[in-house]
């Protein structure tokens, strides 16, 4: 076993102190879960895969953008706490969860292409017709990890991605005003090219790259 404290960020711009004990090879979500279970502990926090599939976990971690359920506890000094705040550039809710309505408001601005139609949805078991094939997760840490985002207006490292994949599959899109959208300074010249964006990407969606793709075929 292995005993770790977590300095968690809490509603009212405060910290709480929290030592549990975990087995080793824990990840930073199972100590998460030790302090939630905890008599008496009132704890916000927002979780579902376990595996980096959802994207619902993120938080910042000693200041970084991360995954909770696939960062590993000893990735940390032992002995030090670990300090987990809620992600940066989204309304908080409630310690660690943020509101992400603005996210996918950007992301519906340009289509929202993380969504496309299978024409064999049919033999699903669920019998949906829109079903996810690309690698966003949604998971906010670009967003939360890019310095541009103090801009209220700026789209963002996600939507930009999502455009840029949409030129490259445009599945009856207006690309034209696509392109007007994303050629303005809510869109890819507000990017400081800085590429933690895709530094922090847990699903290798790149979206720095992505933006300088927009900005050459802008160019062009």
């Amino acid at each position: 076993m292995m005993t770790v404290t977590l300095r968690i960020w809490r509603t009212g711009n405060t910290f709480t102190d929290h030592t549990v004990s975990v087995p080793d090879g824990s990840y930073v979500i199972d100590a998460i879960e030790r302090v939630f279970a905890q008599p008496g502990v009132s704890l916000v926090w927002r979780h579902a895969c376990h595996h980096a599939s959802c994207g619902s976990c993120g938080l910042r971690i000693n200041g970084l953008e991360k995954l909770p359920c696939v960062t590993p506890l000893s990735d940390y000094a032992p002995g030090r706490p670990v300090t987990l705040q809620p992600l940066a550039h989204l309304p908080r809710q409630g310690d660690l969860v943020v509101d992400f309505a603005p996210f996918f408001e950007r992301m519906q601005a340009v289509g929202m292409p993380i969504i496309r139609t299978d024409e064999t949805a049919g033999n699903c078991l669920d019998n949906r017709r829109d079903l996810r094939f690309e690698d966003c997760i949604e998971c906010g840490l670009c967003v939360s990890a890019c310095p541009a985002m103090a801009n209220p207006v700026f789209i963002g490292p996600a939507a930009l991605a999502a455009a840029e994949r949409l030129m490259e599959e445009p599945r009856g899109a207006d690309l034209s005003a696509l392109l007007q959208l994303v050629d303005a300074t809510t869109g890819v010249w507000s990017c400081r090219s800085s590429y933690q964006c895709s530094a922090v990407c847990p699903s290798g969606v790149d979206p720095a790259g992505a933006i300088i793709r927009l900005r050459k075929r802008l160019l062009s």
